[in-house]
Protein backbone atom coordinates (compact mmCIF):
# COMPACT_ATOMS: atom_id res chain seq x y z
CA UNK A 1 0.00 0.00 0.00
CA UNK A 2 1.41 3.70 -0.88
CA UNK A 3 2.63 5.43 1.58
CA UNK A 4 2.03 9.29 1.65
CA UNK A 5 5.16 11.30 1.23
CA UNK A 6 6.53 14.66 1.47
CA UNK A 7 6.93 16.59 -1.49
CA UNK A 8 10.73 16.72 -1.44
CA UNK A 9 10.69 12.88 -0.84
CA UNK A 10 8.24 12.36 -3.69
CA UNK A 11 10.66 13.77 -5.55
CA UNK A 12 13.73 12.09 -4.48
CA UNK A 13 11.73 8.62 -5.05
CA UNK A 14 11.07 9.23 -8.73
CA UNK A 15 13.90 10.54 -9.90
CA UNK A 16 15.80 7.80 -8.54
CA UNK A 17 13.27 5.36 -10.15
CA UNK A 18 14.06 6.87 -13.13
CA UNK A 19 18.14 5.90 -13.03
CA UNK A 20 16.91 2.79 -11.85
CA UNK A 21 15.23 2.57 -15.45
CA UNK A 22 18.14 3.95 -16.86
CA UNK A 23 20.48 1.39 -15.07
CA UNK A 24 18.43 -1.50 -16.11
CA UNK A 25 18.62 -0.45 -19.90
CA UNK A 26 22.19 0.38 -19.66
CA UNK A 27 22.55 -3.41 -17.98
CA UNK A 28 20.64 -5.22 -21.45
CA UNK A 29 22.77 -3.29 -23.60
CA UNK A 30 25.63 -4.93 -22.59
CA UNK A 31 24.67 -8.02 -24.00
CA UNK A 32 25.19 -9.34 -27.88
CA UNK A 33 22.65 -10.89 -28.09
CA UNK A 34 20.20 -8.48 -26.79
CA UNK A 35 21.79 -6.00 -28.97
CA UNK A 36 21.71 -7.95 -32.38
CA UNK A 37 17.79 -8.51 -31.20
CA UNK A 38 17.83 -4.45 -31.81
CA UNK A 39 18.85 -4.23 -35.43
CA UNK A 40 15.93 -6.29 -36.46
CA UNK A 41 12.23 -5.06 -35.95
CA UNK A 42 10.50 -8.44 -36.18
CA UNK A 43 12.52 -10.68 -34.10
CA UNK A 44 12.45 -14.32 -33.62
CA UNK A 45 10.75 -16.26 -30.88
CA UNK A 46 14.00 -17.32 -28.64
CA UNK A 47 14.90 -13.69 -28.95
CA UNK A 48 11.86 -12.58 -27.54
CA UNK A 49 11.86 -15.36 -25.15
CA UNK A 50 16.04 -14.55 -24.31
CA UNK A 51 14.48 -10.99 -23.35
CA UNK A 52 11.70 -11.67 -21.34
CA UNK A 53 14.61 -14.05 -18.96
CA UNK A 54 17.19 -11.44 -18.82
CA UNK A 55 14.44 -8.46 -18.71
CA UNK A 56 11.56 -9.93 -16.93
CA UNK A 57 13.90 -11.28 -13.53
CA UNK A 58 15.82 -7.49 -13.56
CA UNK A 59 12.15 -5.70 -12.97
CA UNK A 60 11.19 -7.91 -10.76
CA UNK A 61 14.10 -7.69 -8.30
CA UNK A 62 13.51 -3.99 -8.48
CA UNK A 63 10.06 -4.72 -7.07
CA UNK A 64 11.24 -7.19 -4.29
CA UNK A 65 13.68 -4.43 -3.30
CA UNK A 66 10.29 -2.20 -2.75
CA UNK A 67 8.87 -5.43 -0.90
CA UNK A 68 11.28 -6.71 1.43
CA UNK A 69 12.89 -3.12 2.48
CA UNK A 70 10.17 -0.75 1.25
CA UNK A 71 12.02 1.41 -0.99
CA UNK A 72 9.77 2.73 -3.46
CA UNK A 73 12.03 4.13 -5.74
CA UNK A 74 12.87 0.62 -7.12
CA UNK A 75 9.77 -0.32 -8.59
CA UNK A 76 9.38 0.08 -11.88
CA UNK A 77 7.03 -2.75 -13.13
CA UNK A 78 5.00 -0.12 -15.29
CA UNK A 79 7.69 1.38 -16.92
CA UNK A 80 9.24 -2.40 -17.69
CA UNK A 81 6.42 -4.00 -18.80
CA UNK A 82 5.47 -1.13 -20.99
CA UNK A 83 8.97 -1.39 -22.61
CA UNK A 84 9.08 -4.55 -23.21
CA UNK A 85 5.38 -4.76 -24.66
CA UNK A 86 6.58 -1.26 -27.08
CA UNK A 87 9.68 -3.10 -27.94
CA UNK A 88 9.49 -6.46 -28.19
CA UNK A 89 5.47 -7.05 -28.51
CA UNK A 90 2.50 -7.78 -27.22
CA UNK A 91 3.29 -11.45 -25.55
CA UNK A 92 7.04 -10.78 -24.33
CA UNK A 93 5.37 -7.38 -22.52
CA UNK A 94 2.45 -9.40 -20.77
CA UNK A 95 5.38 -12.13 -19.71
CA UNK A 96 7.52 -9.42 -18.44
CA UNK A 97 4.51 -7.90 -16.52
CA UNK A 98 4.02 -11.28 -15.23
CA UNK A 99 7.37 -11.73 -13.67
CA UNK A 100 7.37 -8.44 -12.56
CA UNK A 101 4.50 -8.65 -10.78
CA UNK A 102 4.46 -11.95 -8.83
CA UNK A 103 6.49 -10.25 -5.75
CA UNK A 104 4.14 -7.70 -5.05
CA UNK A 105 1.32 -10.95 -6.05
CA UNK A 106 2.34 -12.80 -3.28
CA UNK A 107 2.73 -10.24 -0.44
CA UNK A 108 -1.31 -9.67 -1.48
CA UNK A 109 -1.10 -7.10 -3.44
CA UNK A 110 -3.29 -8.53 -5.79
CA UNK A 111 -4.34 -5.95 -8.74
CA UNK A 112 -0.35 -5.82 -9.21
CA UNK A 113 -0.59 -9.31 -11.82
CA UNK A 114 -3.42 -8.09 -13.78
CA UNK A 115 -2.41 -4.73 -13.99
CA UNK A 116 1.27 -5.69 -14.76
CA UNK A 117 0.05 -7.41 -17.31
CA UNK A 118 -2.27 -5.01 -18.68
CA UNK A 119 0.59 -2.58 -19.10
CA UNK A 120 2.33 -5.04 -21.79
CA UNK A 121 -0.57 -5.75 -23.27
CA UNK A 122 -1.32 -2.32 -23.94
CA UNK A 123 2.51 -1.42 -24.98
CA UNK A 124 2.12 -4.31 -27.12
CA UNK A 125 -0.58 -3.54 -28.82
CA UNK A 126 0.27 0.07 -29.44
CA UNK A 127 3.55 -1.35 -31.47
CA UNK A 128 0.93 -3.71 -33.07
CA UNK A 129 -0.99 -0.62 -34.31
CA UNK A 130 1.89 1.83 -35.42
CA UNK A 131 2.98 0.99 -39.17
CA UNK A 132 6.53 2.46 -39.42
CA UNK A 133 7.83 0.61 -36.01
CA UNK A 134 11.11 3.34 -36.66
CA UNK A 135 8.26 5.76 -34.47
CA UNK A 136 8.45 4.21 -31.60
CA UNK A 137 12.51 4.85 -31.01
CA UNK A 138 11.62 8.43 -31.74
CA UNK A 139 9.82 9.01 -28.33
CA UNK A 140 12.55 10.70 -26.04
CA UNK A 141 12.84 12.26 -22.72
CA UNK A 142 11.86 15.85 -24.10
CA UNK A 143 8.15 14.20 -25.30
CA UNK A 144 6.20 16.18 -22.87
CA UNK A 145 8.24 19.80 -23.85
CA UNK A 146 6.51 18.88 -27.12
CA UNK A 147 2.87 19.08 -26.19
CA UNK A 148 1.97 22.07 -27.52
CA UNK A 149 3.51 21.48 -30.98
CA UNK A 150 2.09 18.00 -31.23
CA UNK A 151 -1.76 19.26 -30.60
CA UNK A 152 -1.08 22.16 -32.88
CA UNK A 153 -0.08 19.65 -35.57
CA UNK A 154 -3.27 17.92 -34.71
CA UNK A 155 -4.97 20.85 -35.10
CA UNK A 156 -3.85 21.21 -38.62
CA UNK A 157 -4.84 17.51 -39.19
CA UNK A 158 -1.66 16.22 -39.23
CA UNK A 159 -1.27 13.05 -37.46
CA UNK A 160 1.47 12.66 -34.80
CA UNK A 161 2.31 10.05 -33.75
CA UNK A 162 4.72 10.48 -30.44
CA UNK A 163 1.23 11.33 -28.87
CA UNK A 164 -0.02 8.02 -28.46
CA UNK A 165 3.04 6.54 -26.30
CA UNK A 166 2.72 10.17 -24.25
CA UNK A 167 -1.00 9.42 -23.66
CA UNK A 168 -0.26 5.58 -22.47
CA UNK A 169 1.77 6.90 -20.07
CA UNK A 170 -0.34 9.08 -18.99
CA UNK A 171 -3.19 6.79 -18.90
CA UNK A 172 -1.79 3.72 -17.00
CA UNK A 173 -0.50 5.66 -14.65
CA UNK A 174 -3.01 7.62 -13.64
CA UNK A 175 -5.42 3.94 -13.75
CA UNK A 176 -2.92 2.94 -11.28
CA UNK A 177 -3.15 5.56 -8.98
CA UNK A 178 -7.17 5.74 -8.95
CA UNK A 179 -7.16 1.21 -8.34
CA UNK A 180 -4.32 2.15 -5.48
CA UNK A 181 -7.15 4.47 -4.16
CA UNK A 182 -9.85 2.67 -4.81
CA UNK A 183 -8.82 -0.68 -3.74
CA UNK A 184 -6.09 -0.20 -0.50
CA UNK A 185 -3.42 -2.11 -0.56
CA UNK A 186 -4.33 -3.94 -3.25
CA UNK A 187 -1.72 -1.94 -5.85
CA UNK A 188 1.28 -0.24 -5.25
CA UNK A 189 1.56 3.74 -6.02
CA UNK A 190 3.08 6.80 -5.10
CA UNK A 191 0.82 8.50 -2.95
CA UNK A 192 0.79 12.29 -2.98
CA UNK A 193 -0.63 14.95 -1.74
CA UNK A 194 -3.94 16.21 -3.91
CA UNK A 195 -3.91 18.66 -6.84
CA UNK A 196 -0.47 18.99 -8.97
CA UNK A 197 1.62 16.73 -7.03
CA UNK A 198 -0.49 13.99 -8.69
CA UNK A 199 1.29 14.95 -11.86
CA UNK A 200 4.34 13.69 -10.33
CA UNK A 201 4.09 10.02 -10.56
CA UNK A 202 2.49 10.53 -14.36
CA UNK A 203 6.20 12.61 -15.32
CA UNK A 204 8.78 10.04 -13.94
CA UNK A 205 6.95 7.49 -15.69
CA UNK A 206 6.71 8.69 -18.98
CA UNK A 207 10.66 9.93 -18.12
CA UNK A 208 11.24 6.40 -17.53
CA UNK A 209 9.93 4.99 -20.79
CA UNK A 210 11.12 7.26 -22.55
CA UNK A 211 14.85 7.53 -21.33
CA UNK A 212 14.80 3.22 -21.60
CA UNK A 213 13.95 4.09 -25.57
CA UNK A 214 16.35 6.54 -25.85
CA UNK A 215 19.33 3.98 -24.39
CA UNK A 216 18.44 1.05 -26.26
CA UNK A 217 18.06 3.12 -29.57
CA UNK A 218 21.71 4.67 -28.76
CA UNK A 219 22.61 1.33 -28.96
CA UNK A 220 21.06 0.22 -31.62
CA UNK A 221 22.08 3.39 -33.84
CA UNK A 222 25.71 2.47 -32.31
CA UNK A 223 25.15 -1.05 -34.09
CA UNK A 224 23.47 0.23 -37.14
CA UNK A 225 26.88 2.36 -38.09
CA UNK A 226 29.49 -0.80 -37.66
CA UNK A 227 27.44 -2.31 -39.66
CA UNK A 228 26.74 0.22 -42.58
CA UNK A 229 30.56 0.18 -42.16
CA UNK A 230 31.40 -3.12 -43.10
CA UNK A 231 28.17 -2.67 -46.06
CA UNK A 232 29.91 0.18 -46.96
CA UNK A 233 33.70 -1.79 -47.07
CA UNK A 234 32.06 -4.86 -49.02
CA UNK A 235 30.28 -2.09 -51.62
CA UNK A 236 33.66 -0.52 -52.20
CA UNK A 237 35.36 -3.62 -52.85
CA UNK A 238 32.56 -4.83 -54.87
CA UNK A 239 32.82 -1.34 -57.22
CA UNK A 240 36.67 -1.84 -57.49
CA UNK A 241 36.47 -5.46 -58.38
CA UNK A 242 33.02 -5.48 -60.40
CA UNK A 243 31.50 -2.21 -61.15
CA UNK A 244 34.29 -0.06 -62.35
CA UNK A 245 35.92 -3.45 -63.60
CA UNK A 246 39.01 -3.79 -65.84
CA UNK A 247 36.73 -4.17 -68.93
CA UNK A 248 35.22 -0.74 -67.66
CA UNK A 249 38.99 0.53 -67.92
CA UNK A 250 39.86 -1.35 -71.15
CA UNK A 251 36.74 0.37 -73.17
CA UNK A 252 38.03 3.37 -71.49
CA UNK A 253 41.59 3.88 -72.33
CA UNK A 254 41.46 2.38 -76.12
CA UNK A 255 38.62 4.94 -76.52
CA UNK A 256 41.19 7.81 -75.25
CA UNK A 257 43.45 6.38 -77.56
CA UNK A 258 41.45 6.58 -80.57
CA UNK A 259 40.75 10.22 -79.50
CA UNK A 260 44.42 11.17 -79.48
CA UNK A 261 44.28 10.42 -83.12
CA UNK A 262 41.68 13.26 -84.34
CA UNK A 263 40.20 14.92 -80.88
CA UNK A 264 43.03 15.59 -78.25
CA UNK A 265 41.45 17.80 -76.39
CA UNK A 266 38.29 15.06 -76.18
CA UNK A 267 40.97 12.14 -74.78
CA UNK A 268 42.26 14.59 -72.66
CA UNK A 269 38.99 15.16 -71.14
CA UNK A 270 37.94 12.28 -71.00
CA UNK A 271 41.23 11.24 -69.05
CA UNK A 272 40.41 13.70 -66.68
CA UNK A 273 37.15 12.15 -65.82
CA UNK A 274 38.24 8.96 -65.26
CA UNK A 275 41.31 10.23 -62.95
CA UNK A 276 38.53 11.84 -61.03
CA UNK A 277 36.14 8.47 -60.70
CA UNK A 278 39.32 6.50 -59.58
CA UNK A 279 40.52 9.12 -57.11
CA UNK A 280 36.81 9.02 -55.57
CA UNK A 281 36.32 5.08 -55.35
CA UNK A 282 40.12 5.08 -54.29
CA UNK A 283 39.87 7.47 -51.09
CA UNK A 284 38.66 6.59 -47.75
CA UNK A 285 34.89 6.78 -48.17
CA UNK A 286 32.18 9.01 -45.84
CA UNK A 287 28.77 7.31 -45.09
CA UNK A 288 27.05 9.82 -46.74
CA UNK A 289 28.15 13.01 -49.21
CA UNK A 290 26.13 15.63 -50.48
CA UNK A 291 23.76 14.79 -54.03
CA UNK A 292 25.47 17.12 -55.09
CA UNK A 293 28.84 15.40 -55.04
CA UNK A 294 27.11 12.40 -56.14
CA UNK A 295 25.51 13.60 -59.29
CA UNK A 296 29.28 14.96 -60.16
CA UNK A 297 30.36 11.60 -60.22
CA UNK A 298 27.44 10.34 -61.98
CA UNK A 299 28.51 12.97 -64.93
CA UNK A 300 32.19 11.86 -65.14
CA UNK A 301 30.88 8.13 -65.45
CA UNK A 302 28.29 8.84 -67.85
CA UNK A 303 30.37 11.65 -69.78
CA UNK A 304 32.87 8.64 -70.12
CA UNK A 305 30.08 5.71 -71.08
CA UNK A 306 28.20 8.25 -73.76
CA UNK A 307 31.67 8.85 -75.48
CA UNK A 308 32.36 5.34 -75.86
CA UNK A 309 28.64 4.69 -76.42
CA UNK A 310 27.99 7.23 -79.08
CA UNK A 311 24.82 10.21 -78.87
CA UNK A 312 23.01 7.97 -81.08
CA UNK A 313 22.87 4.79 -78.28
CA UNK A 314 22.88 6.39 -75.15
CA UNK A 315 21.51 9.70 -73.97
CA UNK A 316 21.46 11.28 -70.36
CA UNK A 317 18.82 13.80 -69.14
CA UNK A 318 19.01 15.28 -65.68
CA UNK A 319 16.59 17.34 -64.04
CA UNK A 320 17.76 18.49 -60.35
CA UNK A 321 16.19 20.04 -58.41
CA UNK A 322 17.80 22.90 -57.05
CA UNK A 323 16.99 22.55 -52.93
CA UNK A 324 17.74 18.69 -52.60
CA UNK A 325 21.52 19.32 -54.24
CA UNK A 326 22.68 19.98 -50.40
CA UNK A 327 20.94 16.75 -49.07
CA UNK A 328 22.90 14.11 -47.82
CA UNK A 329 22.70 10.42 -49.41
CA UNK A 330 24.31 7.34 -49.23
CA UNK A 331 27.98 7.42 -50.65
CA UNK A 332 27.81 5.71 -54.21
CA UNK A 333 24.32 4.87 -54.00
CA UNK A 334 23.03 5.95 -57.80
CA UNK A 335 26.38 4.63 -59.84
CA UNK A 336 25.60 0.66 -59.14
CA UNK A 337 21.87 1.45 -60.40
CA UNK A 338 23.37 3.55 -63.69
CA UNK A 339 25.71 1.31 -64.32
CA UNK A 340 22.88 -1.61 -64.21
CA UNK A 341 20.60 -0.10 -66.68
CA UNK A 342 23.34 0.73 -69.13
CA UNK A 343 24.59 -2.96 -69.31
CA UNK A 344 21.41 -5.14 -68.50
CA UNK A 345 18.59 -2.62 -70.49
CA UNK A 346 20.40 0.13 -72.55
CA UNK A 347 23.86 -1.96 -74.09
CA UNK A 348 21.63 -4.75 -76.38
CA UNK A 349 19.73 -2.01 -78.03
CA UNK A 350 20.96 -0.94 -81.50
CA UNK A 351 20.16 2.93 -80.39
CA UNK A 352 18.43 5.60 -78.94
CA UNK A 353 19.33 4.74 -75.25
CA UNK A 354 18.06 7.32 -72.71
CA UNK A 355 18.75 7.77 -69.31
CA UNK A 356 16.44 10.07 -67.14
CA UNK A 357 17.42 11.50 -63.52
CA UNK A 358 15.02 13.58 -61.91
CA UNK A 359 15.06 14.48 -58.13
CA UNK A 360 12.50 16.77 -55.75
CA UNK A 361 12.11 17.17 -52.12
CA UNK A 362 8.29 15.92 -50.79
CA UNK A 363 7.26 16.44 -47.32
CA UNK A 364 10.69 16.38 -45.58
CA UNK A 365 11.87 13.42 -48.04
CA UNK A 366 14.41 13.18 -50.65
CA UNK A 367 13.13 11.65 -53.75
CA UNK A 368 14.99 10.64 -56.77
CA UNK A 369 13.60 8.99 -60.07
CA UNK A 370 15.69 7.04 -62.73
CA UNK A 371 14.70 5.64 -65.49
CA UNK A 372 15.32 3.71 -69.05
CA UNK A 373 14.10 2.83 -71.91
CA UNK A 374 15.94 -0.34 -72.21
CA UNK A 375 14.96 -4.26 -72.40
CA UNK A 376 13.43 -4.19 -68.80
CA UNK A 377 13.00 -6.56 -66.84
CA UNK A 378 10.49 -9.58 -66.91
CA UNK A 379 7.78 -9.21 -63.62
CA UNK A 380 8.93 -12.76 -62.29
CA UNK A 381 12.18 -11.57 -61.69
CA UNK A 382 11.83 -8.18 -59.94
CA UNK A 383 10.93 -9.47 -56.51
CA UNK A 384 14.91 -10.90 -56.80
CA UNK A 385 16.37 -7.50 -58.13
CA UNK A 386 15.92 -6.54 -54.02
CA UNK A 387 17.65 -9.51 -52.65
CA UNK A 388 20.03 -10.87 -55.56
CA UNK A 389 23.14 -9.35 -57.42
CA UNK A 390 25.33 -6.98 -56.61
CA UNK A 391 24.34 -3.58 -58.28
CA UNK A 392 19.81 -3.11 -56.47
CA UNK A 393 20.58 -5.91 -53.60
CA UNK A 394 23.49 -3.94 -52.46
CA UNK A 395 21.62 -0.37 -52.88
CA UNK A 396 18.54 -1.71 -51.27
CA UNK A 397 20.60 -3.43 -48.27
CA UNK A 398 22.50 -0.35 -47.38
CA UNK A 399 19.30 1.86 -47.30
CA UNK A 400 17.89 -0.53 -45.10
CA UNK A 401 20.92 -0.64 -42.43
CA UNK A 402 21.16 3.43 -42.95
CA UNK A 403 16.88 3.89 -42.35
CA UNK A 404 15.47 0.84 -41.34
CA UNK A 405 12.28 0.97 -42.35
CA UNK A 406 12.25 4.62 -43.31
CA UNK A 407 12.65 4.62 -46.86
CA UNK A 408 11.62 3.38 -50.22
CA UNK A 409 13.08 1.72 -53.07
CA UNK A 410 10.35 0.92 -55.55
CA UNK A 411 10.99 -0.79 -59.07
CA UNK A 412 8.83 -1.02 -61.87
CA UNK A 413 9.70 -1.97 -65.13
CA UNK A 414 8.06 -3.44 -68.60
CA UNK A 415 9.35 -5.78 -71.17
CA UNK A 416 10.77 -4.15 -73.94
CA UNK A 417 9.43 -0.34 -72.42
CA UNK A 418 12.33 0.05 -69.75
CA UNK A 419 12.80 0.43 -65.74
CA UNK A 420 11.91 2.99 -63.48
CA UNK A 421 13.25 3.38 -60.01
CA UNK A 422 12.17 5.54 -57.31
CA UNK A 423 13.67 6.17 -53.91
CA UNK A 424 12.43 7.80 -51.25
CA UNK A 425 14.87 9.03 -48.06
CA UNK A 426 14.69 11.17 -45.22
CA UNK A 427 15.58 14.75 -45.56
CA UNK A 428 19.25 15.39 -43.86
CA UNK A 429 21.27 18.14 -44.26
CA UNK A 430 24.90 18.39 -43.05
CA UNK A 431 25.81 14.44 -41.63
Amino acid sequence: MGTELPLRDIVFTLLFRVGVVSAMAAVMTRSTLFQRSLLREERSLDQRLRFVLFYGPLVSVGVLTRVLLRYQATDVSLEGALVAGLVFGRTAGMMVGILAALPSFFNNELLSLPFATLCGAAGGLLREVTANKEHIWSFGPSAPLSIPRWLLQLLRGQPTWQLLPLMLCIGLESLRIFLGHAFPGALYFVRTQPGWPQLLPILGTTSGVALTLMIWNSSRIRLKLQEQEASLLAARMAALTSQINPHFLFNTLNTIGSLTRFDPEGARELLVKLSNILRRLLRKHENFVPLRDELTFIDDYLDIEMRRFGPEKLRFQKEVEESTLDAMVPSMLLQPMIENSIRHGLAPRLEGGEIRLRTERVNGRVVIHLEDNGLGIPSERIPEVYSSGIGLSNVNERLKVLYGADYLLKIESEEGRGTRIRIEIPELFGV
